[in-house]
């Protein structure tokens, strides 16, 4: 099998009948009828496209198929893609793109008539993109090229016959890419800045393209979504080796107990949390800066390599849980306990269950090594939460050395499973990413923390929903001077006077 339709993953030589979803990658000739040919290829071995994603101010070339069938079939559709002939064109300068909108029946072959006919009006497609089934039906938009209003009004009465059509606007990108920068090149360029195998290589491709697909149905330009992808690769890059440089402070709280805050110029803090002759981790940031992050603890921590270490995740977002092997143990509420448990079975985590979310956290997990937790390491504290409406869940309590923790959970605004620690003694918080202090940031951090809302549309999974949790955290504090440890982000210092 040639480059021309490669699978992102390995299909098993079987028989069985169970059905399977895949992506491939194919390179088409930019010329009419190509996807049209394709389309036959997948209708010819019963396999269903359920998903489709060009974009010509991205890559000319370059078509993402998601498509569903058996291993049998997906195999040996591939086997054909690579026998495919295409025709050639030339492209008229003076042409403009009109998209779209077809509502088609969800079965194998149903857009083919569609494509028939625009094979036999000649039209060129310069774009394609598929949405989710919604009652049976299936919505494709497909931007063809013309310079002739009147032969498309013509395609649109015939193509009214088989299928609801309408012609919808549409904004091409401002910018148009360099031919020089298809995604292949993307992708090679990503891999090298983070020392990526080529084994993950085509798992980056595709999801750089699923986040490109999904920020441009709403509106996102699709440079917009390269540009972001490649800063947040350069930072990640930048911070590496002797440029990582976090910003460490040390924190009192009893005689017999203090805090190290060690904030990274990317990824989550990491608090260590040191009570009598014990350690507590509370989160420890990206997997790619483990040996940065060892060295830097091994000139705080003389004796770390053998001393008494533990680990809290407040909650199980790539960039909370890059050192989760270091431990031998590894504190965690239900839901995050579950989130990892996931994670190492290969399913999707927590997070990925948010559609808008998954592309990014793929891309992050891939950049950035993450690694997975050992299910014998996993010691799940509290209970589930009861999901009643509280925006701040009392779930159970934790003790580590003299300090005394009452354990919350969030409703799920930033992430199910996001916990707090409140030591009301003490009036000690760890927060998570249900508080984050942006006001007193590095700039690298600052910079960081801006790509991921545009990659995800917001690092929420509910804006709104976190936003009570905050407010929640706050009305639990008593009077008193708080020390505030959020997951980005310095100590926040908080004073309630009473009668506030």
């Amino acid at each position: 099998m040639t480059d021309a339709a490669r699978l992102c993953y390995t299909f098993p030589m079987t028989k069985e009948r169970t059905t399977m979803k895949k992506t491939f990658v194919t390179d088409m000739p930019n010329h009419i009828g190509a996807f049209l040919k394709a389309s036959r290829c997948f209708a010819k071995h019963g396999v269903n496209i359920t998903r489709v994603s060009y974009n010509k101010a991205v890559d000319s070339h370059k078509l993402f198929i998601d498509a569903e069938g058996t291993a049998e079939q997906l195999l040996n559709a591939a086997g054909e893609l690579t026998d495919i002939g295409y025709l050639t064109q030339e492209e008229a300068r003076d042409r403009r793109v009109y998209v779209m909108e077809f509502k088609l029946r969800d079965v194998p072959g149903s857009v083919m008539t569609i494509l028939e006919h625009i094979s036999d009006f000649a039209f060129n497609i310069s774009y394609i993109s598929s949405q989710d089934v919604v009652e049976g039906y299936r919505g494709f938009k497909i931007g063809v090229v013309s310079d002739d209003p009147e032969k498309v009004e013509r395609f649109l009465a015939v193509a009214r016959r088989h299928c609801e059509v309408s012609l919808v606007d549409y904004n091409p990108a401002e910018r148009v890419y360099d031919n020089s920068l298809f995604y292949s090149n993307f992708v090679t360029e990503l891999a090298a800045l983070m020392d990526i195998d080529s084994a993950h290589k085509e798992e980056l491709l595709v999801n750089a393209n699923l986040a490109m697909q999904q920020l441009d149905e709403s509106g996102v330009l699709p440079y917009r979504t390269f540009d972001t992808i490649s800063r947040f690769s350069e930072l990640l890059a930048e911070s590496r080796g002797a440029n990582f440089r976090p910003r460490v402070s040390r924190h009192t709280v009893t005689p017999n107990t203090e805090i190290v805050l060690i904030e990274p110029p990317c990824g989550s803090n990491t608090a260590v949390i040191k009570s009598f002759d014990k350690y507590l981790f509370v989160d420890s940031g990206y997997g790619c800066y483990r040996e940065e992050m060892l060295t830097l603890l091994r000139s705080l921590i003389p004796n770390y390599d053998t001393c008494d270490k533990s680990l809290f995740v407040t909650h199980a977002d790539v960039d909370h849980i890059g050192l989760l092997p270091e431990f031998p143990v590894v504190y965690a509420g239900v839901d995050s306990a579950e989130c990892m448990r996931l994670a190492r079975q290969g399913k999707d985590d927590l997070r990925e269950q948010v559609v808008l979310h998954k592309p990014y956290i793929r891309i992050c997990k891939i950049l950035t090594d993450c690694p997975t937790a050992a299910p014998e390491t996993i010691r799940v504290i509290g209970e589930a939460a009861k999901n009643d409406g509280d925006p701040l869940e009392r779930t159970g309590s934790f003790d580590f050395g003299d300090l005394h923790f009452e354990l919350y959970q969030g409703a799920g605004g930033h992430l199910k499973g996001e916990n707090v620690l409140i030591d009301y003694t003490n009036r000690l918080v760890f927060s998570g990413d249900i508080f984050v202090n942006l006001k007193d940031m590095t700039p690298q951090q600052a910079d960081y923390n801006r790509c991921a809302p545009i990659l995800m549309t917001s690092v929420d999974t509910d804006p709104k929903l976190c936003l009570a949790e905050r407010r929640a955290l706050f009305a639990r504090l008593g009077a008193g001077t708080w020390q505030i440890f959020g997951g980005h982000g310095a100590k926040k210092t908080y004073t309630l006077n009473v009668g506030e």
